[in-house]
């Protein structure tokens, strides 16, 4: 692989990454009474502790695609 398809795979992680990110912050907003009561049911976990752990779960995905898709991504491109 050349450094032009590596900036284009980081390129389109970062876009799909964002774009599951979207999805679940959306999906969370519309349904969050399912999610909350599927997931209390499922992991036995509190109702009032679910929109906290949601939000850690967002936050740290977003930390995530920064530091592993996006930050790569314009170090490469700024390179090339």
């Amino acid at each position: 692989m050349d450094v032009n398809q590596i900036t284009t795979f980081l390129g389109w992680c970062t876009a799909i990454n964002m774009g599951i990110l979207v999805f679940a912050a959306i999906f969370l907003f519309i349904f969050k009474d399912f999610a909350i009561n599927t997931h209390s049911k499922l992991t036995g976990v509190n109702a009032s502790k679910l929109p906290a752990l949601y939000f850690s779960y967002m936050a740290n995905y977003k930390i995530g695609i920064i530091i592993f898709n996006l930050v790569p991504y314009i170090a490469l491109t700024l390179m090339v």
